[in-house]
């Protein structure tokens, strides 16, 4: 692979990262994962993973040091940045599980699931379907009714309709993935998902 090609797993102590890394590395594509600011100050890919609580997930990042040089690569020179599960709901204004700020790179915010239909349980867990609604690069060539897995309580509604990369239903429709700029999200895990996670990942390795 190409230095180009190498991607930086942001480690900010929260997250099931060497999956991430073992995914990349089943399709061929080169990763690191580091908490070292100088590396991901030299970062040409970002993923921010995530699992957890909203609050402790922002205050990890906190602790780590890491917000101003990510602030600084994301926003200043707009390095291309996918965030999965807890880390999309990081990169969005805030969420109602908790008190603190998100980091703000996208204008949504993080919603407790309430499914209409008792039956329907929150945690959402398992496999589900995703609906593009726009054509991007992180979607390109996805194949045909593409599943994902999920495992999530609260979900991203985004406050531009323009930013909407991806549906998800359960019991009703959310915003399962986002999009602006060089800013991707998802809310499933890709790492865990075979040939379609393979897909959305080499995705981000190459057109993104």
């Amino acid at each position: 692979m190409s230095e180009d090609s190498l991607i930086t797993i942001v480690d900010y102590g929260v997250g099931n990262l060497g999956s991430i890394r073992n995914m990349l590395k089943k399709i061929g594509v080169d990763s690191e994962i580091t908490s070292d600011a100088v590396r991901i100050t030299a970062a040409t890919k970002l993923i921010l993973p995530g699992v957890g609580a909203f609050d402790a997930g922002m205050e990890s990042l906190e602790r780590s040091g890491l917000i101003p040089v990510l602030g600084e690569r994301v926003l200043g020179a707009r390095v291309p940045v996918l965030g999965i599960c807890l880390g999309m709901q990081l990169m969005t204004h805030g969420s109602t599980e908790g008190m603190r700020r998100g980091l703000g790179w996208i204008d949504a915010q993080a919603l407790r699931l309430q499914p209409t239909d008792a039956a329907l349980k929150v945690p959402h867990m398992g496999w589900n379907l995703v609906r593009p609604v726009r054509e991007a690069a992180l979607v390109d060539a996805l194949p045909e009714e593409p599943r994902f897995y999920f495992v999530h309580s609260y979900c991203i509604r985004c406050e531009r309709p323009e930013d909407v990369l991806l549906t998800t239903t359960y019991g009703e429709p959310f915003h399962s993935g986002f999009h602006r700029g060089n800013v991707w999200g998802v809310q499933f895990h890709p790492e865990k998902s075979h040939k379609f996670g393979m897909h959305l990942l080499r995705n981000f390795a190459q057109r993104c």
